[in-house]
C-alpha cells in the first residue's frame, strides 16, 4: 500500500511517500516558504535502487500550487515513483490538535473537518495549516482516502487528576482548558520500538522527545500515556530551543503590571526569545555545544538548566509510574547530542540510572535502538530514532484495511 504522509505548516509542507508493505520511503521532500519570496520544493526519491534529488525554485503562492508541483515530481516521466496520483491509496495528515474528540486515527469526513476547524482556538498556528493541507490533498488525490492522525490522541489516556488544572471547573467544562499534550505520534512510536527491542510487553518507560520543541511522557505497562510535560499549549515543561518551559505565572503578572509589557510582547518573549536562545544566544544546540567546549559560561549554564529540568521530570514520572524500566531518548537532541543525554542522566544513580559515558559517545547518531547504560544500571537507557511519518503511515494503513 502506497501512502502519502503530509505535515502541513503555515508556510511549509513536508511529505513522504511510503510503501507500507516493506517500509520503503519512495520519495520525500519539503515545500518551503509558501506564500513568501524565495519559495522552493526540495524533492528526494529512490528508484531502481538509486537515489536522486531535484530542487524546484518556483513561486509558491499557496498550498495548492505546492501540492501541484509535488504531484508533478512524484509522477515525473524521467524520475517517476508512481504512474499517476491514483496509485496512492491514502493520504495521512498530521493534525496537531484533536481536543477531547479524537483519541484515534480518523478517516476525514466533512464532520471531522468541521471539528478540526472548531478546535482552531486551541491550536491557532497549526490546525488552520493542517486543514489547508487536507483540502489541497483532496483536490490532487481525489481517489485516495484522506486520514487524520492527531498529535494529541496518544495522550487521551491521561487520568482526570492529571489532565485537569486546579482552577474553577467551568474553565474545563465550558472552555475546554486542560492538559492535552503533544508529540504523541513520536512518543507512541519510540515506546513501541523500545518494547520490541527489549522484548518486554509490560514496559514502563519515560519517553524523552528533545528537539526545538521538547516533551516527556510517562508510559505505563499497558502502553498508555499517564502524564506528559506539554499541557494546554506547547510552552510548558522542558527548556526548549526558543521556549521557556515551566515558569511561575507570577513572572507574567510582573511583566504586565511592573514592566508595562503588552501581552503580545510577553507571548513573543516566552515562545520565541527564551529557552536556549535566551540563555545562550542560539536555539541550535550544536552552536551552544561548540561554545560549551570553548568554556563559555552561558553555554555551560544552558546545558545545566536543560538537563536539570529533564531530571526533575524523570523523578516525577518514576513516582507516577511507581518505578521505570527504561528511559528513551529521541528526536534531534535526544538522538544526536552527547552533552544533552549526559546532563539529563547526571547524578541519577540513586534512582538506579547510570549512563555509560563511553557508550553515550559511541552510540551517538544511532540509526536503530541502542542501549547506553552501564552494566550496573537498574534502568535501561535507550536511544531510539523517531519516525513519525512511518507511525502515521502505519496507522493509516491499519485503518484503511479495516474499512
Amino acid at each position: 500500500m502506497q501512502i502519502l504522509v503530509i505535515n502541513a505548516g503555515s508556510s511549509s509542507m513536508k511529505y513522504q511517500l511510503i510503501e507500507t508493505d516493506d517500509k520503503t520511503v519512495l520519495a520525500k521532500g519539503l515545500a518551503e516558504r509558501i506564500g513568501i519570496a524565495g519559495s522552493r520544493v526540495k524533492h528526494q526519491f529512490t528508484k531502481n535502487g538509486t537515489t536522486g534529488e531535484k530542487i524546484v525554485e518556483q513561486n509558491l503562492p499557496d498550498h495548492n500550487v505546492a501540492f501541484e508541483i509535488i504531484t508533478q515530481l512524484l509522477t515525473d516521466k524521467e524520475n517517476a515513483v508512481i504512474a499517476s496520483p491514483e496509485a496512492i491509496t491514502a493520504v495521512g495528515h498530521r493534525i496537531v490538535h484533536g481536543g477531547e474528540k479524537f483519541s484515534e486515527t480518523q478517516v476525514i469526513t466533512p464532520e471531522v473537518k468541521d471539528t478540526i476547524r472548531a478546535l482552531i482556538p486551541l491550536a491557532p498556528l497549526h490546525n488552520p495549516a493542517n486543514l489547508i493541507g487536507v483540502e489541497a490533498a483532496e483536490k490532487f488525490f481525489p481517489n485516495a482516502v484522506q486520514v487524520a492522525v492527531f498529535d494529541t490522541a496518544f495522550h487521551q489516556t491521561l487520568p482526570e487528576h492529571v489532565f485537569r488544572y486546579a482552577i474553577p471547573e467551568k474553565f474545563y467544562t465550558e472552555d475546554k482548558i486542560r492538559v492535552y499534550g503533544f508529540h504523541g505520534t513520536s512518543h507512541k512510536y519510540v515506546y513501541n520500538e523500545a518494547k520490541k527491542y527489549l522484548k518486554n510487553d509490560k514496559l514502563k518507560a519515560i519517553t524523552i522527545h528533545l528537539g526545538n520543541g521538547s516533551s516527556m511522557t510517562a508510559v505505563d505497562e499497558n502502553g498508555n500515556s499517564i502524564d506528559t510535560s506539554l499541557g494546554f499549549g506547547p510552552l510548558c515543561g522542558l527548556v526548549m530551543g526558543t521556549r521557556s518551559g515551566d515558569i511561575d505565572p507570577s513572572v507574567i503578572f510582573h511583566m504586565i503590571e511592573e514592566l508595562d509589557m503588552p501581552l503580545e510582547k510577553i507571548k513573543n518573549v516566552l515562545n520565541k526569545e527564551s529557552g536556549m536562545l535566551g540563555l545562550a544566544g542560539s536555539s541550535d544546540a550544536r552552536d551552544v555545544a561548540a561554545r560549551y567546549y570553548e568554556g563559555d559560561r552561558n553555554a555551560e549554564l544552558t546545558f545545566e538548566m536543560y538537563g536539570y529540568r529533564i531530571r526533575k521530570y524523570i523523578g516525577a514520572y518514576m513516582a507516577a509510574l511507581n518505578g521505570v524500566d527504561a528511559l528513551i531518548f529521541t528526536a534531534g537532541l535526544g538522538e544526536n547530542s552527547v552533552l544533552t543525554r549526559s546532563y539529563a542522566c547526571k547524578n541519577l544513580n540513586g534512582l538506579g540510572i547510570e549512563l555509560d559515558e563511553q557508550l553515550n559517545i559511541e552510540k551517538n547518531h544511532a540509526d536503530a535502538p541502542v542501549e547506553i547504560q552501564t552494566a550496573n544500571s537498574k534502568v535501561k537507557i535507550l536511544i531510539v530514532p523517531t519516525n513519525e511519518e512511518w507511525q502515521i503511515a502505519k496507522e493509516v494503513s491499519e485503518l484503511v484495511k479495516q474499512s
